[in-house]
Order: C-alpha cells, then sequence, then structure tokens
C-alpha cells in the first residue's frame, strides 16, 4: 500500500512528469493534471485522493483560486502549495484560504515526503473523527 494517494497539479508539463516519477519512488500514487479547472475535474471523479500538490502560478485558474475551491467541496482535502516564485502574501492567502503548507521549489524530496505524510495523517484523523461521531449517533438513536 502506497504512503498516500495524491494529485499533483501544475501547467509545467515537464516539471510534472519529472516530481511524479521521483514522488512514485518514494511510495505515493500519484494523478497528474496541468491546470486548476483540470484538477477540479479529476477530484469529482476520484474520491481517492487524499492530498493536493497545487502549483500557485497557473495561467486562468491560479492555485489560490484552485485551492479555495477544493476546500469548497472537499474540506478535509489537504493541499500544499508549491511556488517557483513565492511571494509571503501568496503564502499568506494560501493558508488563510486552508492551505496544509507552503513549499518553494525546487523542494527538498524528504521535506516534500514528510509533508504529504503529516497531511495524509490529519486528513484520516479528521475522516476518522467524523466516522466515530456518526457511529456514536447512530448507536445512541437506539439506546
Amino acid at each position: 500500500m502506497s504512503l498516500a494517494n495524491v494529485l499533483l497539479v501544475d501547467d509545467e508539463v515537464e516539471f510534472v512528469e519529472a516530481f511524479s516519477e521521483r514522488l512514485k519512488m518514494r511510495d505515493l500514487e500519484i494523478s497528474k493534471a496541468f491546470s486548476g479547472k483540470e484538477a477540479l475535474k479529476f477530484l469529482k471523479k476520484n474520491q481517492t485522493v487524499e492530498v493536493v500538490i497545487l502549483d500557485v502560478k497557473m495561467p486562468e485558474m491560479d492555485g489560490i483560486e484552485t485551492l479555495a475551491e477544493i476546500k469548497k467541496r472537499y474540506p478535509l482535502m489537504e493541499v500544499i502549495m508549491l511556488s517557483g516564485h513565492s511571494t509571503v502574501e501568496s503564502a499568506i492567502e494560501g493558508m488563510k484560504k486552508g492551505a496544509f503548507d507552503y513549499m518553494m521549489k525546487p523542494c527538498d524530496m524528504d521535506q516534500i515526503i514528510a509533508k504529504v505524510g503529516e497531511a495524509v495523517a490529519k486528513k484520516r484523523r479528521h475522516e476518522e473523527k467524523i466516522i466515530q461521531a456518526r457511529i456514536k449517533e447512530i448507536t445512541s438513536r437506539h439506546i
């Protein structure tokens, strides 16, 4: 079983192809999208994604807009923002909109793997709490 099911979103095709191969070698299940709109379509059809690694600078729908839409549709989805030309403002904006973390390109593989591990653990904890609350609610109705 892989460490996590990850969607990598970036408009730079060469980066996505190379980075996804490196992540796969680290035992991650990787899916790819090359725009914010493509990422949202993919997430609608694939409920197994646990973490999104999302580039900030993309044409049409940038990473911040995509992040906001992901968090609106999938509140438990964890999103790690990536940027090659980061500003403090964009990092703050991403964190305000619910990003799990914000990293600079090129990023250290050990660091990104650690962040993905932390993000997936957080998502799984939240999902487990929801399941436990539902079980408690159902069982308390029948007592």
